[in-house]
């Protein structure tokens, strides 16, 4: 009879320490990260309604927890507030616990699109910010005059300021006030995700620089408003280049304008042998690109289509029409009236 009271206690004993150790361990996966030195910002969006039975598995789905399992024990042992509806910062870094926190908390803000215009420069991009009521007025110019302030994973080849080289597109952005070093930051590591990175094979192999890709993309993007023609126009553009041509690219005396819509100074521009922009009266590519080139503007100057074609004009409806020599461009002249 001692014996088998023996026997019990000690398999009770047994079962009571199992109890606790398996409590223990469980306790300690609440405080387990996927991945401690990961602290990536990861925003994940709590739906309305959503419960947290659901909530766990898509953090188990996206990586953010090892097993919705132990997200419902952790729920049932420590019952708290719910989840509130939008979007939280949360990172791989973060406990289960932490995160179960995270998610009772406040949401971010929610963010809006903010659209930068192609072909806008870096004045014109500052000046709509502003306008916007975005940034203090110069603010975004003046860090985007000094490319020491960023991380740039390409070459800029000298260039004293960003310009086209923060790529345009819609970002999404929070309410009120831009960080504009951020802001920029992410228009550079747009142009490097876009264009650069996934190119790059391309833009070593072809004997233009990454430059005066951009230079003459800045351009394609003012002069030809269809992106299915722009190959074309590039293939014309850099025939002129090789062939000691001037290029004739109105658009670049438009560069040093504060207003580019003023038509009389323009005129006067393009009568100014000095303006190194006036690729009317000298030879070669401009200084520097003459704006904010879109994607398809810098794969058309990176990707020219060859033609018999010299010139081009456009008609009053933006139709491009070509010519092979100096005499069918004056016959386009005369059709289309464009003088």
């Amino acid at each position: 009879m001692r014996i088998l009271l023996r026997l019990a206690l000690i398999f009770g004993l047994l079962a009571v320490l199992g109890a606790a150790g398996a409590y223990l361990h469980i306790q300690k996966q609440f405080d387990l990260a996927i991945e401690p030195g990961n602290s990536e910002p990861f925003i994940f969006t709590v739906t309305k309604g959503a419960t947290l039975r659901g909530i766990g598995e898509r953090l188990q789905a996206e990586g953010l927890i090892e097993n919705a399992l132990y997200w419902q024990l952790h729920n049932r042992l420590n019952p708290g507030p719910g989840a509130k509806a939008g979007r939280h910062a949360l990172a791989r870094s973060m406990s289960l616990r932490a995160i179960r926190q995270a998610i009772t908390e406040n949401p971010l803000p929610e963010d809006e699109p903010l659209t930068i215009v192609e072909g806008l420069r870096l004045r014109d991009v500052d000046a709509e910010l502003s306008r916007l009521g975005r940034i203090e007025a110069g603010t975004y110019l003046k860090a985007a005059s000094d490319p020491s302030r960023f991380t740039i994973r390409f070459s800029l080849e000298g260039a004293s300021t960003l310009e086209g080289y923060v790529f345009p597109e819609t970002y999404r952005v929070p309410p009120g006030p831009l960080d504009v070093d951020r802001f920029i930051q992410r228009q550079l590591d747009a142009f490097y995700e876009r264009f650069h990175e996934p190119h790059a094979d391309e833009i070593t192999r072809q004997k233009r620089s990454l430059r005066e890709l951009v230079i003459m993309a800045s351009m394609l993007e003012r002069e030809e408003p269809k992106p299915a023609v722009r190959p074309e126009v590039a293939g014309i553009l850099w025939k002129r280049i090789d062939a000691g041509w001037a290029l004739g690219v109105d658009a670049t005396s438009r560069y040093t304008l504060d207003d580019w819509s003023d038509r009389r100074k323009f005129l006067k521009q393009l009568r100014d042998e000095k303006d190194p922009y006036n690729t009317r009266l000298r030879f070669g590519l401009p200084p520097g690109p003459i704006g904010a080139p879109s994607l398809p503007s810098l794969l058309a100057a990176l990707r020219p289509v060859d033609s018999p074609y010299w010139y081009y004009l456009h008609d009053k409806d933006q139709n491009i029409r070509f010519a092979k020599d100096a005499a069918g461009h004056e016959a386009n002249r005369k059709k289309y009236n464009v003088y």
